[in-house]
């Protein structure tokens, strides 16, 4: 990817000119090509697949396994922390910065987007845009068909429900879900019970 002197400044929680600009469509045309790349691998082709996404991402951990396809706008504001993995169909729009912690799970056609368009259509209209950072904790699931919008944290251990849409931080410790996403109920020591083991599974 291209060094950091050469990446072009996004403003956080502020208007500025996202649309219409050369240096930002330069920038998310370089993501998109490594995407189409990565997109176009033997799904199975885990060296070819690391290969690009060290490239693409700002910063990856160990064991990162992003199931294709997966698709970005400028992929160095992304970074993955140890033993992630996301299935099909994971789309982050990147402006701000998107941080995932470690032992993270997202499931398919999850959306995490750090963008937001004015309100005010004259504004809109001009290519106006805010950015803002999304940040997920350690040991999260994010459920299937999800979307993380912008500035949003989600605290460590917690789980976000099939289909939310995560409009205001959750905290750590919970499970929650809806549109919008809230909070259900804290995660406690009973869930090591949920469910039965396998007769043959030890640890």
């Amino acid at each position: 990817m291209a060094d950091a002197e050469e990446r072009p400044a996004v403003p956080i929680n502020c208007l500025f000119q996202g649309c219409y600009n050369p240096a930002y469509e330069a920038m998310i045309r370089k993501g998109k090509d490594l995407c189409f790349q990565y997109n176009q691998l033997n799904p199975n082709d885990r060296d070819a697949q690391q290969k690009i996404l060290e490239k693409l991402l700002g910063k990856m951990g160990r064991e990162v396994i992003i199931t294709p396809p997966f698709w970005c706008d400028y992929g160095y504001n992304i970074k993955v922390g140890d033993f992630f993995y996301s299935n099909h169909n994971m789309i982050i729009t990147d402006g701000a910065e998107v941080t995932f912690g470690d032992h993270v799970f997202v499931a398919p056609n999850c959306c995490f987007t750090t963008a937001e368009h004015p309100i005010d259509p004259e504004q809109r209209k001009k290519g106006l845009e805010i950015a803002a950072p999304i940040r997920i904790g350690n040991n999260v699931w994010i459920g299937a068909g999800s979307t993380i919008l912008a500035g949003v944290t989600i605290g460590d251990n917690s789980v976000i429900g099939a289909g939310s849409v995560v409009t205001r931080s959750i905290p750590a410790n919970v499970v929650a879900v809806g549109v919008p996403c809230k909070v259900l109920r804290e995660i406690t020591e009973d869930e090591k019970k949920r469910y039965p083991f396998y007769d043959g599974y030890s640890e």
